[in-house]
């Protein structure tokens, strides 16, 4: 009888695992296949100023090249965030001259791949210098894989970003472009970890922009109330990336 008793605790001790793993790999499941998606329709409107070639790479990575090249830019995108939401702003940059290389994530995740610019360089040999930067988490794993390549880039982008790592001792340029009304970005963070930033790190607010509007995904949860167009933050934006590059020839 005592046996009987134990078996069945057993059993249910066990019913109660499998359950609880199964809740939490579909939790998982969920939560990775819960992001945002590139808006097809106001990316389909929005046109460079000139005419840009797009090439897919092995792992899906995607180049955007102008007629000219002056510069090369690899961009991680922002966390849950597909990343061909960000072809508006990598088009409008070739256009004006920057090889734009722009890195799908696992999970749309740039913490799980830290090292995915790893061999792009090496790819495009007419490229004179290189930028690397990102959105939001993009920018903050691009910042992190600067700590071990810094030698190999003329600069650091972050767009609605920050960096948790100590680049204060760094050569390279860092510019760092925000939104007025972003309310993902967390500001106290945001503040505490300019020290990570050489001391003549450029900063530029965009009156009016949000966080969102760096990319072509719809509005973000938790975001402020842009005053401005996703076409014109982007514009912006490019304007702001082009005169930083210029800047450093």
């Amino acid at each position: 009888m005592k046996m009987g008793v134990k078996a069945s605790k057993k059993k249910i001790v066990l019913c109660i695992v499998v359950v609880v793993l199964i809740l939490g790999f579909a939790s998982i499941g969920i939560y990775l296949n819960d992001f945002y998606r590139a808006d097809l329709v106001a990316i389909e409107k929005f046109e460079p100023e000139d005419s840009v070639t797009k090439e897919t790479l092995e792992d899906d990575i995607l180049v955007y090249k102008g007629e000219k090249v002056e510069a090369g830019f690899i961009f991680y995108p922002g966390g849950k965030v597909e990343y061909t939401s960000y072809e508006p702003l990598m088009e409008e940059l070739a256009s004006r001259g920057i090889l734009c290389v722009l890195v799908e994530m696992p999970f749309q995740l740039a913490i799980l791949d830290v090292n995915a610019a790893d061999g792009i360089q090496e790819q495009f040999p007419e490229v004179p210098k290189w930028y690397i930067g990102g959105h939001s988490l993009g920018g903050s794993m691009a910042a992190s894989y600067l700590t071990k390549h810094g030698e190999a880039y003329e600069g650091l982008i972050l767009l609605g970003s920050y960096s948790v790592d100590d680049l204060s001792k760094e050569s390279f340029k860092v510019l760092s472009i925000l939104g007025s009304e972003d309310q993902v970005l967390n500001g106290e963070n945001y503040e505490e970890n300019k020290k990570n930033f050489p001391d003549e790190f450029q900063e530029m607010i965009i009156e009016g922009g949000c966080h969102a509007y760096f990319g072509m995904y719809g509005p973000q949860e938790g975001d402020g109330e842009p005053t401005i167009s996703n076409e014109e933050q982007l514009g912006m934006t490019a304007d702001i990336i082009l005169q930083f590059v210029i800047q450093n020839e």
